[in-house]
């Protein structure tokens, strides 16, 4: 599909046409990704979306614990930290 880049106040754009949008279902919010001479635009992910997952999934396989719990304490902790 062929479309033209728009002026918008100091910056540009593409107008995407709504059958478009509705054949991919992308929402109001998305990420643009420059690939050589390609934009890629995709639906913008929540930051830690699947974490909790993969948490429960570490606890499940008893792969949650820290790994620097056998790290001696320093001269700092000892004077300055109380547990």
């Amino acid at each position: 599909m062929k479309t033209r880049i728009v002026r918008i106040g100091n910056s540009r754009g593409v107008r995407l046409p709504k059958p478009l949008l509705d054949q991919t279902g992308l929402p109001d919010e998305v990420e643009v990704e420059a690939q050589g001479d390609r934009l890629i635009i995709r639906p913008a992910r929540a930051p830690r979306a699947g974490w909790a997952e993969a948490f429960a999934s570490m606890a499940a396989e008893g792969d949650d614990s820290l790994l620097d719990d056998a790290t001696p304490p320093t001269a700092f902790d000892r004077a300055h930290w109380t547990w």
